[in-house]
């Protein structure tokens, strides 16, 4: 079976963030990801992470004004600095809490800006990333993100994350490849995912249309799953879904599609 862990800023919004790791735990989690730990105090984290048994699987580095609209700033020449700075954050931050891999988001890429310059600060800017994390004990994951949901996006398509991987060429840059995503820029996931699995450190779940719970759309989750296992993967599969009806509610498709 699967090792499932719950994306508390898709899940249990229905209690505030900080008890979101209790209601996690009370439905049978062992893990956590969410987008970002920097609006609380890193201590205060840790502190809920052990109170109630739960391995911090996932961060993203910071990513710019995310209320504002920004997705990433990772492919943004004008902002190296910003991102440079906010890797030593996200370090203290997963040092903190026992996370052993953090998530890049590209970013939209930036209107008016030569595309050459843009693939060059990526890189440049993964290079760095995976390098300082490295020294840390820290994996570095790439996620490719559906043009649907965020138009402009500057990384996409799983092939194009492991173009990216072999260019920078460090041992410490994986790839994070989340299902909803790539069933809606490639499908063909299946056969993807075993061909690339050696690089993959992590997957995410939501089903398609409306990204809600796996068993609610067209994917087959209940054979992928079957699919999955088969190979020996091992690492975390996040839930970052919408509950299409309360998380709590819609939590049979566990045991029904991967029990």
């Amino acid at each position: 079976m699967p090792k499932f862990n719950a994306n508390l800023t898709m899940l249990f919004n229905e209690v505030p963030f900080l008890d979101r790791f209790q209601a996690a735990a009370e439905a049978g989690f062992k893990g956590v990801e969410y987008l970002f730990p920097y609006a609380f105090a890193k201590d205060a984290l840790a502190e809920r992470l052990v109170k109630h048994g739960l391995v911090q699987v996932l961060h993203n580095l910071p990513a710019g004004n995310w209320e504002g609209g920004e997705r990433g700033i990772a492919c943004h020449p004008d902002r190296v600095g910003e991102f440079r700075d906010g890797v030593g954050r996200a370090i203290e931050y997963a040092t903190t809490l026992g996370c052993t891999q953090v998530n890049c988001l590209a970013g939209i890429a930036p209107a008016g800006v030569d595309a050459d310059k843009v693939h060059e600060t990526f890189v440049a800017n993964l290079r760095f990333a995976a390098s300082k994390l490295k020294e840390a004990g820290i994996r570095l994951l790439v996620e490719p993100i559906n043009t649907f949901d965020i138009p402009g996006f500057y990384l996409n398509r799983t092939a194009q994350a492991i173009a990216l991987i072999e260019e920078v060429g460090s041992s410490n840059l994986w790839l994070q490849h989340d299902i909803y995503h790539m069933q809606r820029m490639e499908g063909e996931l299946a056969n993807t995912i075993a061909k690339h699995l050696p690089k993959i450190a992590h997957m995410q779940i939501a089903d398609n249309p409306g990204r809600n719970e796996p068993g609610t759309g067209e994917i087959n989750y209940a054979w992928l799953f079957r699919y999955i296992d088969q190979f020996g993967y091992d690492g975390w599969i996040g839930c970052e879904y919408k509950p299409a009806a309360g998380t709590r509610e819609g939590l049979g498709w566990i045991k029904a599609l991967a029990g």
